[in-house]
């Protein structure tokens, strides 16, 4: 599942990336509030961690712009401010959750994984499928032909975007920024290496193969017409 932080405070920032990206969600920073603006109103994302005091366009009016564009993604508020007041303000504004700075990554976790139970945001299935492969992202689990597949958090990351975007060629640019958030830098093999170990996992002893090289261009997953679901 993909997650946005808008978060000004860098150390925080970085830590919750870190601990998400850890936990096995493709995580997009934002590091000022016009930045999380545009992201959050063109990006397709599972669930927002927003920061109220931003320097710029503060969080309230983030979430209010996401709201009048009938966009119900859940949005929970990580913020200083701990009065009653703040509280019901965020709340009346359509915040879905509300946790006071400082505050335990394990609680955070907790309620992040309770709102993407829920739903609301953009994707609301929370299995993918192709063929036989079968992916639950709340459970952290992935399956074919009913057989469990041991996977690590990046590879887990790896596979739910090649499910999502089932189909299409995905250049290793894209796949190094949405899955290790990096620029990609051609002289490392660690998107090639990570594909091969999740090729051994995945199709190694099924048929059809779902994972594709495409030379010069990039990976795809993908299933033959007529694939058994």
């Amino acid at each position: 599942m993909k997650l946005l932080i808008v978060e000004d405070e860098q150390k925080i920032g970085d830590y919750l990336r870190q601990g998400l990206t850890e936990a096995g969600f493709v995580v997009d920073l934002a590091r000022n509030g016009l930045d999380g603006h545009h992201l959050a109103m063109t990006g397709d994302y599972d669930l927002v961690i927003l920061d109220i005091m931003l320097p710029d366009i503060n969080g309230l009016k983030i979430l209010s712009s996401l709201r009048e564009a009938g966009n119900r993604v859940p949005v929970l508020f990580l913020t200083a401010r701990d009065t009653v007041e703040d509280r019901v303000t965020g709340l009346e504004h359509g915040a879905d959750d509300y946790l006071v700075k400082p505050f335990a990554f394990a609680e955070l976790l907790a309620r992040v994984r309770t709102l993407l139970r829920r739903g609301g945001g953009p994707s609301l299935d929370s299995r993918l499928r192709v063929a036989d492969l079968e992916l639950d992202l709340l459970k952290r689990r992935a399956t074919r032909a009913g057989k469990p597949i041991k996977l690590t958090a990046k590879e887990f990351a790896l596979l739910e975007l090649l499910m999502r975007r089932k189909g299409e060629v995905l250049p290793r640019s894209l796949i190094a920024s949405q899955v290790w958030d990096m620029n990609f830098d051609s002289d490392t093999n660690v998107i090639d290496v990570a594909i091969r170990r999740l090729r051994v996992k995945v199709d190694e002893g099924f048929e059809p193969r779902l994972i594709h090289t495409v030379r010069g261009m990039g990976y795809m997953l993908d299933a033959p017409e007529g694939s058994a679901p």
